[in-house]
């Protein structure tokens, strides 16, 4: 019901700045929560962030609080992942996931998954 296609990633300097987005389709995504995981070399799927449906509540993960910010545009079913001051430990493909209703930092609660973007952080 629900497809997600991520795009925005790329090779960036350590210090500086990306914004992924996420077009979604589908009649469900107003009601949606949806959220970014990332996947770095050799690590499992990990928390980045969520957002709740009408944008009212945001969740992040510790290692990239203050840095990161999710954002979303129902109107244009997209939601963004806005990335500054990266880091190399942020070079993983960014995935973003959605679920219906109440938000969650757990991949396995989430059900529909875009194919991910690559985002590679040099030192």
């Amino acid at each position: 019901q629900v497809q997600l296609v991520e795009s925005g990633g790329g090779l960036v300097q350590a210090g500086g700045s990306l914004r992924l987005s996420c077009a979604a389709s589908g009649r469900s995504f107003s009601s949606c929560t949806l959220a970014w995981f990332r996947q770095g070399p050799g690590k499992e799927r990990e928390f980045v962030a969520t957002i709740s449906w009408n944008s009212d509540s945001t969740v992040y993960a510790d290692s990239v609080k203050g840095r990161f910010t999710i954002s979303r545009n129902n109107a244009k079913n997209t939601v963004y992942l806005q990335m500054n001051s990266l880091k190399p430990e942020d070079t993983a493909v960014y995935y973003c996931a959605a679920r219906l209703y109440a938000p969650s930092t757990l991949a396995y609660d989430y059900g529909y998954w875009g194919q991910g973007t690559q985002v590679t952080v040099s030192s």
